[in-house]
């Protein structure tokens, strides 16, 4: 009996032994999707029973889970445990306990290039964005814990927890400034769309913050409540909107566009494929209103739709920064009955009306300009001194309701103090003293970017300017004509 067990034994281990030499010596060889789950399962079933200590399958199968989809090196690819699509749901469903950012995190780490927490944008009224987090900066460590060898899923369960609980993180903000920045835990409520008439103007200012189903609906009250005012020209603010539904994107743009393709979606799969095509029917702002759109960095996904769209067909004059550059469109699959696990992956890029995809590349504005110059090294020092300091914070503890008159007085001298313009002292003054009140529609003192969309359209000649604009595709071929002019000069 012994004999031939190991006489079995012994085929089995050079059965397997030939399927692995002959699929390594046959470099030609494509082994089909089911050899590969045989080798997988293999694999798992010998762990699994021999290894020197007892696992738990759990482990081993949310590690090949995660290990699949970060293979792949799509940042929007993910495996989601029960944690994460609580996360999402809570997310989703509009409010959730938290400190208020999107953030995003690269699957690769190295040292070169270790695997920040990345700030897509702060979410409007939180935590994060009082404290002044920008979109851009780097999350670089929890609780003095460094971020780049944590999952996502770390990361999320980190900086959420109970309510009025704080939390530090430490930032990095450009190639070298860093300091601390300690969150005290909100209930997160996810707004859409804030919007008034700029004061001593005729013109409108509408702010997406995220494309939910409400966002077309409330943006059109917005739009009504403009023509009842008059108006004779319309501001849309789209910075630090980290997108959101697909076609909440498309039914704002198509408020501005009467006919044509808005968006299309590119995929292997054929029911992906998709074209969405305005509709005059659905169009309310007429023709002869000059539109800005104010775009950034934090400017994502759904905001690049309307961004591109607006651009490509003329019809807006695009101020701010380039945008993220989320140009991929992703679905959800459940593994659980109770839709508590499941795993999220890209099925399509989304193409501009000018049939230009801008993953990874993002929109350039028609007019770039920042709202905060670059820091010199020395800059740098003196502003991480300052907030080390907690002079302004201290300043705010002590004056909870400094007029304009005062953070205006109280500028001058911080300002001597630190060498940093007077508009930035102000700025983080106002921040401070706002912590606990809803933002302001808009800062006209600090918002450089808002000044100039209003001077684009009270200057008149609107029409000439966005006529002579560039479309996406334009620029895409000039940008390739200029690199193949630099390979021939080398």
């Amino acid at each position: 009996m012994k004999k031939s067990y190991k006489a079995f034994a012994v085929c089995f281990l050079l059965a397997v032994s030939q399927c692995f030499s002959q699929s390594s010596a046959d470099s030609e060889l494509k082994l089909s999707s089911f050899q590969y789950i045989k080798r997988f399962n293999y694999v798992f079933d010998q762990i699994l029973q021999n290894y020197v200590d007892e696992l738990d399958p759990k482990i081993l199968y949310e590690g090949a889970l995660k290990g699949m989809m970060e293979a792949i090196g799509d940042p929007y690819t993910v495996y989601l445990d029960p944690d994460s699509m609580r996360g999402m749901n809570d997310t989703t469903s509009g409010n959730f306990g938290g400190v208020g950012l999107t953030i995003s995190k690269p699957t690769e780490n190295t040292q070169e290039k270790p695997a920040y927490v990345e700030v897509a944008s702060p979410v409007e009224d939180s935590p994060g964005a009082k404290a002044g987090i920008q979109s851009g900066d780097k999350i670089i460590a929890i609780e003095g814990e460094p971020t780049p060898p944590m999952t996502m899923n770390e990361v999320l369960l980190k900086l959420r927890g109970e309510i009025g609980t704080p939390v530090t993180i430490t930032i990095l903000r450009g190639a070298n400034m860093k300091f601390d920045v300690t969150l005290v835990r909100a209930l997160i409520e996810v707004p859409t769309v804030k919007y008034g008439m700029i004061e001593g103007t005729s013109i409108g200012y509408v702010r997406l913050i995220q494309f939910t189903p409400e966002t077309p609906i409330r943006l059109q009250d917005a739009l009504d409540k403009f023509q009842a005012n008059n108006y004779t020209g319309l501001i849309m603010d789209l910075r630090d909107n980290g997108g959101g539904l697909l076609n909440s994107g498309v039914s704002v743009a198509d408020k501005f566009i009467s006919e044509g393709p808005i968006v299309s979606t590119k995929s292997r799969i054929p029911t992906e494929n998709q074209q969405f095509t305005a509709s005059s029917s659905s169009t309310t702002v007429k023709k002869d209103i000059p539109v800005v759109v104010l775009i950034n960095r934090g400017s994502a996904s759904a905001s690049e739709i309307v961004a591109g769209a607006l651009k490509d067909y003329h019809r807006a004059y695009l101020v701010g920064e380039r945008t993220y550059g989320k140009g991929s469109v992703q679905q959800i699959r459940y593994l659980t009955y109770n839709y508590s696990e499941g795993f999220k992956y890209t099925t399509a890029r989304y193409y501009t009306p000018s049939d230009i995809n801008i993953d990874k590349i993002g929109i350039p504005p028609d007019l770039e300009i920042s709202n905060l110059k670059k820091f010199t090294e020395d800059e740098e020092k003196k502003y991480i001194e300052m907030l080390n300091s907690n002079v302004i914070s201290d300043l705010v503890e002590k004056n909870p309701n400094m007029s304009e008159a005062d953070i205006a007085l109280a500028a001058v001298k911080i300002s001597k103090e630190y060498g940093f313009e007077e508009r930035l002292v102000r700025r983080l003054i106002r921040v401070q003293v706002q912590r606990l009140q809803p933002a302001a529609l808009y800062d006209l003192d600090w918002d450089l970017q808002l000044n100039e969309a209003i001077k684009i359209i009270e200057k008149g000649g609107f029409a000439n300017l966005v006529k002579n604009t560039k479309t996406l595709k334009q620029l895409q071929e000039e940008a390739e004509a200029n690199m193949a002019k630099d390979s021939e000069s080398k």
